[in-house]
């Protein structure tokens, strides 16, 4: 794949993987149009390259549509938005698992409504979830159940659209050392930094396959947990994130 003459929408550019993805894509070649709800950040952010800052609250529907109206034909867009608050069940908070299901996966429903009619021939929607979608954990109720949708719907799309048309892909990674994860007191395996994530993101775009997960020893590690009887399953979990 050839980012030179691209251009992609990357939502949730502000902080963490989406600010170094949007880096690692300009880079490249690609133009990026850069989306987060705080107009200072992308400010901060297009100073650094070529990239066009485009403020909008994705929770926001009508702000979603009138933002995509702005913007001229693109060839792919890129959701990496994410809101993350460690919540244990017995502390339930409702509101703040909503809002974590507002950036996380309601957010996407908005972006998707309004951009798949603005994508160029052979258009290309990419998603960012999670491995901790892949199975429930501990204090996750909130992101993880969020990730989870937005991984479901990513597939969805991929068994609804023509992939001669709409190329979709679905991108897991594992923990990243941002201003979210720093909000974790249990330890991290193969925690990347964002710059690390970003470029490993940007070879999986680069693939044809589907769904990607990363790094490899902890999505393998996911994938033999996962497959783990539940009597086994959530006391080993619930041991690993004390």
């Amino acid at each position: 794949m050839n980012w030179q003459g691209k251009r992609y929408w990357l939502i949730g550019a502000s902080e963490g993987l989406g600010r170094a993805l949007a880096l690692e894509l300009a880079a490249q070649g690609a133009e990026v149009i850069a989306s987060a709800r705080s107009a200072q950040r992308l400010a901060e952010l297009a100073e650094q390259a070529n990239i066009r800052s485009l403020p909008v609250d994705i929770t926001d529907r009508e702000a979603v549509q009138q933002a995509v109206q702005s913007l001229p034909d693109i060839d792919g867009c890129i959701y990496c938005a994410g809101a993350y608050e460690p919540l244990a069940a017995a502390q339930w908070d409702a509101a703040t698992i909503a809002q974590m299901v507002a950036v996380n996966f309601t957010g996407a429903l908005h972006v998707v409504e309004a951009v798949l009619p603005r994508l160029q021939a052979q258009g290309h929607l990419a998603f960012i979830g999670s491995l901790a979608g892949l199975r429930g954990l501990p204090r996750a109720q909130g992101y993880g159940t969020s990730k989870a949708a937005l991984m479901h719907l990513a597939q969805s799309l991929r068994a609804d659209l023509d992939p001669r048309q709409t190329r979709v892909q679905l991108i897991n990674p594992g923990f990243i050392r941002t201003r979210l994860t720093d909000k974790n007191d249990f330890k991290m395996p193969f925690i990347l930094t964002p710059e690390a994530a970003a470029r490993l993101t940007r070879k999986a775009l680069e693939r044809r396959r589907f769904r990607s997960d990363f790094p490899r020893a902890f999505a393998l590690l996911f994938t033999l947990l996962g497959g783990l009887p539940s009597g086994l399953y959530f006391p080993l979990v619930r041991r690993m994130t004390l």
